[in-house]
C-alpha cells in the first residue's frame, strides 16, 4: 500500500522530479509537498485504487499528513 501511494505521488503529482521524492513519513501538507489540489487528486486516486469512498469528515490532517498516516487510515477503513 505504501509503495502504491509513494509511486503515485512521485510519478503523478511531483512529475517524477528527482529532487522531490517523498518518503513514508514526509509531511505532505506541512512540508508543502502537496497543495490542496494535489491532495484532492490523491484522494480521488485512493478512492479509485482502493475502491473506497473517503467521506468529507475523514479528510483531515491526521489522516492525510503522510503516506504512513494514509496507510493507517486505509487499513482501518478496509478492515
Amino acid at each position: 500500500m505504501n509503495d502504491i501511494l509513494i509511486t503515485y505521488v512521485n510519478q503523478t503529482l511531483l512529475n517524477n522530479n528527482a529532487d522531490d521524492k517523498i518518503d513514508i513519513e514526509d509531511d505532505l501538507l506541512g512540508g508543502e509537498i502537496l497543495d490542496s489540489l494535489g491532495m484532492m487528486k490523491l484522494i480521488l486516486f485512493i478512492e479509485k485504487e482502493f475502491k473506497l469512498k473517503v467521506p468529507p469528515e475523514d479528510m483531515t490532517i491526521e489522516n492525510f499528513m503522510s503516506v504512513q498516516n494514509i496507510s493507517t487510515y486505509l487499513t482501518n477503513k478496509l478492515a
